[in-house]
C-alpha cells in the first residue's frame, strides 16, 4: 500500500519509500546490534542493499501494509520508518511498529510524532477502529512514544522474547480511534 501524499508535522514527514530508499545506512541500522536489539529483524537482516530495495517493492504492493519512512523535514534526511500491518478490514484494525535508525534522533519525539501522524492517517483516512503495538518490557523508549501518542497498555506476555540477557515480557498496546465506539461498530 501507498500513500498518495506525504503526511507532515511541523518538523517530520512521512513517505512512502521506494527502492532507492534502500540505501547502506538504512541497511546499517537493520544489522547494528544495539539498533535493532528490539526488533525481529536481527535474526535474518537483509544482506544487501537490493534485497533491501525488493523488500521495498514487495511491502508497497501489499494491501494489507502501510510501510513509511520518517524523513526530517529541514534536510529530507531519513531517520526511520514507521509501519502499519497486518491490517485486519474485516475488523478495523491494524498493527503498528517503528524504528528510529538515526542515533542522533533518539529521545527528541520523533517516533511518538510519526505514531500520531500515522495513527490519525489510519482512523481518519483508512476507517480504522483500533491500532495495535508491541514492545519488549525493557524498551523503555519505545513504550513511552506509544503512551505519548495516546496508546494504553492493554496487557503483558510473559517470557514471550528471546533476548541477549534471556527472555523478556512483551508489552501490549492499543488505540481506540475516538470516532468509534463498540456499541455502534
Amino acid at each position: 500500500m501507498k500513500l498518495d501524499t506525504p503526511i507532515h508535522s511541523e518538523h517530520i514527514a512521512l513517505r512512502t519509500l521506494q527502492s532507492n530508499d534502500a540505501t547502506t545506512v538504512y541497511l546499517g541500522w537493520l544489522s547494528d546490534p544495539v539498533i535493532n536489539a528490539y526488533l525481529e529483524v536481527r535474526f535474518s537482516p537483509p544482506q544487501s542493499v537490493s534485497d533491501l530495495a525488493a523488500f521495498i517493492t514487495e511491502v508497497n504492493e501489499s494491501y494489507h501494509t502501510l510501510m513509511l519512512g520518517i524523513f526530517l523535514l529541514k534536510n529530507d534526511r531519513h531517520i526511520g520508518n514507521i509501519k502499519l500491518g497486518p491490517i485486519d478490514w474485516n475488523h478495523k484494525v491494524g498493527d503498528m511498529g517503528f524504528l528510529i535508525g538515526d542515533k542522533e534522533q533518539w529521545g527528541k519525539g520523533c517516533a511518538s510524532k510519526a505514531i500520531m501522524l500515522l495513527s490519525d492517517y489510519a482512523f481518519c483516512h483508512l476507517g480504522l477502529a483500533k491500532l495495535t503495538a508491541g514492545c519488549y518490557a525493557d524498551n523503555e523508549g519505545s513504550r513511552l512514544a506509544l503512551l505519548k501518542a495516546g496508546f494504553m497498555e492493554e496487557g503483558r506476555r510473559i517470557s514471550q522474547y528471546h533476548t541477549s540477557d534471556g527472555r523478556q515480557d512483551g508489552i501490549l498496546l492499543g488505540r481506540l480511534n475516538p470516532s468509534f465506539t463498540s456499541a455502534t461498530n
